[in-house]
């Protein structure tokens, strides 16, 4: 698995509020949420990257 990047997000508290409350729904973290949905989001509009194959 890649190592994960790290970056800051500035977010509307009223944004961030109903995320935190979808997320405990759902049994996720926020940030595990906002992955989650984003990921998602991108296989809709066909532009997520694929992953590459390990070879063993």
């Amino acid at each position: 698995m890649a190592a994960k990047k790290s970056f800051a997000l500035r977010i509307d508290p009223d944004l961030h509020e109903a995320l935190e409350r979808w997320a405990g729904e759902e049994f996720r973290s926020v940030n595990g949420h906002i992955e989650y949905l984003l990921r998602e989001s991108l296989k809709r509009a066909g532009r997520l990257p694929q992953r590459k194959q390990r070879e063993d």
